[in-house]
This record gives structure tokens, C-alpha cells and sequence, in this order.
């Protein structure tokens, strides 16, 4: 059985129970039949399912943004723009599907050759909960534009969501089968990755579950996509606009209620300006508002589960420990619900727990640097490389420091931010693989060399 547990009052809301292995069976079976009959449907005619779904996900926006809420926490604003933005991504792969998917001509004087784009099969999407709409929906949409099928093994944590999903892609038109939840432990993905009927694997989730599920795809010779834990820098330079600064580093890191893989979690500035900086975003986020996130005007909800919660006080009571000052917070609140107060942790070392393990919640650590180059030393001085954000007003410093930095995205100026039209995917202890564009279309499909050579009379 799964529970849905609502984390602003620590009530279940909801039980669902979980799929018996006959379930499972049939799942499997009507996904491979609804996807042959898929890919064998001309792309134009495949299209129109992601513009219905779009359509009905801004139809119903309130609803459902309200259903994340309830289930994970995230401040109803912060619901209701995942929402849209699943919409985009969909209306997005519906109009770039054909260029994507074009297939491309090899010029030679002899031949007629070219490369194609066919579906792999039917793909198993593990997925997380803190975007349980977005994570979804930025896998889907390319998939099913390229032929595909899906079966959705969501968190444990967000089963009304995730039997949702299903039950919008079938009412806009979705073909019985093709698109199936399965509320199952994490113990039955190694079963279906086992399972020939699965031609592929995306996971987003932990660094842990990626190793395992990469393993088990590995076994099997199966194709997968891993996107993975982060631990991004934010660095800061001497002649950055602090003011700008400061505020996309609060947004960046409080998000979500800093749940999100590209959260800002180690902000590392020059150290002389480190002073005026921390006064900044001690204010900053002294100022946000913690609540229901039910509620209008709430900027900062529960963190997801009791035991993040828990986890993310140990990370910080071991940092304080080890020398950092804790500049706010620094505490679970006290009360019903899993939050925990937004924290601002000064000198941190390269040593301590804020910075050596990824912290997922709202804790945001300043680590002082001496100048630029030890800066980018810092921010590479870690397992992951999801994304990095760069602070600089000197942008030819900027084009000679990006390409040091080793991360899958690099953003000057700005808040690391996934983007439908832009490759999204990290390097080291972050995963492989991308996601969205043309790039995240084609890590889903067969790369097809065809050619001819010349007709013989018979």
C-alpha cells in the first residue's frame, strides 16, 4: 500500500493499494501492444495527443497544482508554474518533433543514404517527487512524439499524483496501454528492467538509486538515462552586482524548499566582498514567508518527508560543528509538519558536510574564496557536475572561466534553470545522458544508418 501523506500537517490524505504482480503482468503486455500500433502511426498523427495534453494541463492547472501541493509540500505558485511548464514542453515537442525527428540525408554521389529516428519500445520512467508533474511530463513528451510507450514507477510518496498522470493521458486521447502507472516498491524495478518487454530506462532520483538502476539496465544490456544528484555551485565575484546577486541566490537555493537537484547549495564568494554579500542573503531569506503552502503569499513549505527533514538537521548540526556559523535558522520549526526553518551557514570549509555532501533542503552555505581561480577550484571540488552558476561582471573573464567549470550547465548572470529547448543532464556522480531539446529526443531512439546501393535489372 502507498500513502499519501499530506507534509504541511502529517495527515494521510489518501491509500492506494500497490500492484499485485498479475497487474504488473498485464500492464507490460497491453504496453507492447498499444506502442507497435504507436510507432506505426505517422508522427503528424501522434502530435495532436501532446497539444491535448498541454491543453488540459492549463485547463486544469488549479486542480492539479493543487494535488502537488497537498502531496509534496511546494507552495501553490511554485505548483501551478510546474504545471505550465510541463504544458510548455509538451506544446514545445510537438512542434519540434518533425526537425528532430527529420530524418538526415548522407550526400554521396553513389547512394542514396540517410540516417533515421525510430522508437526503441517501451521505456521505464523512475521518477522523483519533487517535480512530480515536470520530471514526467520533460521524459514523455519526446518520447511519445518519437513512438514510444511509457510505464511511470513514481516515488512512493506521490501516488495520487502519479495514478493521475495516467488517467490525463488516457481521457486526452491516449492509446489503452501506452501510457500506464504502476505503484510498485523500488524492489520491482529490477524485475521489469529484467523483463525483454522493456526496451529502455530513465531515472531521476538520488546518486544511490542511479548506480543501482544503472547496474541492473548495465546487466541487461539496456539502454538508460540517469539524472542525478547535484551539489551546484553559485559563485560570486568580486565585481558581481550583489544586489542581483543575493536575490537569485536566495531564489536559487529556497525553491522548492531547496528540494531540487539544481538548487544553488554551495555559494562560494570572493572573500572580499563575502561579508557584504552574507548580510544580503541573511536578510533576504530572513524575509521569506514559511506556511501552508496552501496558502497565498507562502514562499517556503515543508520539506517532503519527515526523514529529510531529519537527514538535512544532521547535515547541518555536523557543519555547525565543524567551525561554520550559522547565520539564521539552523532548526526543524516546531509544530506539525516536516519544516524546517531557512538556514544561512557562513565559513564553510571544503571539509564539512554543507559542502562535501549534497543538502537537500533549505540550507544555503557560503564558502569564502581568494579570488577567482581558487573560486572555480572550489566549485569543481565536488563528486557532482549537474549545473554551476557564474556571478561576474567581466564577461570575457566569464568566457575563459566557464569551459574550467566542470558541470553539464553553465549559466552567467542567472539561476540554473532547465529549459525545453536546451540539453539538460549532468557529468560525474550527477549521471549521463540528456534530457530536453534534441538531444534529450534522440537519447530514446534507434539512430538508423540506411542505404542503398543501386538497383540491379533483374
Amino acid at each position: 500500500m502507498q500513502l499519501s501523506i499530506n507534509p504541511a500537517t502529517e495527515v494521510c490524505v489518501e491509500k492506494f493499494d500497490a500492484h499485485t504482480s498479475d497487474q504488473v503482468e498485464a500492464v507490460l503486455a497491453a504496453a507492447v501492444t498499444a506502442q507497435r500500433a504507436w510507432r506505426a502511426t505517422p508522427l503528424e498523427q501522434r502530435l495532436p495527443l501532446l497539444r491535448a495534453v498541454a491543453g488540459r494541463l492549463r485547463a486544469d492547472r488549479e486542480e492539479f497544482a493543487r494535488l502537488i501541493t497537498r502531496e509534496m509540500g511546494k507552495p501553490l505558485a511554485e505548483a501551478r508554474a510546474e504545471v505550465e511548464k510541463s504544458a510548455w514542453t509538451l506544446d514545445h515537442y510537438a512542434e519540434h518533433a518533425p526537425s528532430y525527428l527529420a530524418p538526415q540525408p548522407v550526400v554521396s554521389a553513389a547512394t542514396e543514404s540517410h540516417v533515421a529516428f525510430e522508437p526503441l519500445g517501451v521505456l521505464l520512467a523512475v521518477m522523483p517527487w519533487n517535480y512530480p508533474f515536470w520530471q514526467y511530463f520533460r521524459f514523455l513528451a519526446p518520447a511519445l512524439a518519437a513512438g514510444n510507450g511509457a510505464i511511470l514507477k513514481h516515488a512512493s510518496n506521490v501516488p495520487a499524483c502519479a495514478v493521475l498522470l495516467e488517467r490525463i493521458l488516457r481521457e486526452c486521447g491516449a492509446p489503452e496501454g501506452l501510457c500506464a502507472t504502476l505503484l510498485v516498491e523500488p524492489d520491482a524495478v529490477a524485475d521489469m528492467i529484467a523483463d525483454d518487454r522493456i526496451a529502455a530506462v530513465t531515472v531521476t532520483g538520488s546518486t544511490r538509486v542511479g548506480a543501482i538502476v544503472a547496474s541492473q539496465a548495465g546487466a541487461h544490456l539496456k539502454k538508460h538515462v540517469l539524472e542525478l544528484g547535484g551539489s551546484d555551485p553559485f559563485v560570486v565575484l568580486a565585481d558581481a552586482d550583489l544586489e542581483e546577486a543575493s536575490t537569485v541566490a536566495v531564489r536559487s537555493r529556497f525553491n522548492t524548499a531547496g528540494q531540487s537537484c539544481v538548487n544553488a547549495k554551495r555559494v562560494i564568494v570572493d572573500e572580499r566582498v563575502a561579508d557584504a554579500f552574507v548580510e544580503l542573503v541573511v536578510r533576504k531569506a530572513g524575509e521569506l514567508a514559511v506556511g501552508d503552502p496552501a496558502e497565498q503569499g507562502t514562499e517556503i513549505g515543508p520539506l517532503a518527508r519527515a526523514d529529510l527533514r531529519d537527514a538535512l538537521h544532521d547535515q547541518v548540526e555536523r557543519t555547525a560543528a565543524s567551525g561554520a556559523v550559522v547565520r539564521l535558522g539552523g532548526s526543524p520549526r516546531p509544530g506539525a509538519g516536516f519544516y524546517y526553518r531557512p538556514t544561512v551557514l557562513d565559513h564553510v570549509t571544503a571539509e564539512m558536510a554543507a559542502f562535501t555532501e549534497e543538502t537537500f533542503g533549505p540550507v544555503l552555505a557560503v564558502t569564502r574564496a581568494r579570488g577567482a581561480e581558487e573560486a572555480v577550484a572550489l566549485a569543481n571540488r565536488t563528486e557532482y557536475g549537474l549545473g554551476a552558476a557564474l556571478w561576474t561582471a567581466d564577461l570575457d573573464l566569464a568566457r575563459r572561466l566557464v569551459p574550467l567549470i566542470d558541470a553539464g550547465a553553465v549559466f552567467v548572470n542567472g539561476q540554473v534553470a532547465s529549459d525545453p529547448r536546451l540539453p539538460f543532464g549532468g557529468i560525474k556522480k550527477s549521471g549521463y545522458g540528456r534530457e530536453l531539446g534534441e538531444w534529450g529526443m534522440k537519447e530514446f531512439v534507434n539512430v538508423k544508418t540506411v542505404w542503398f546501393g543501386p538497383a540491379v535489372a533483374s
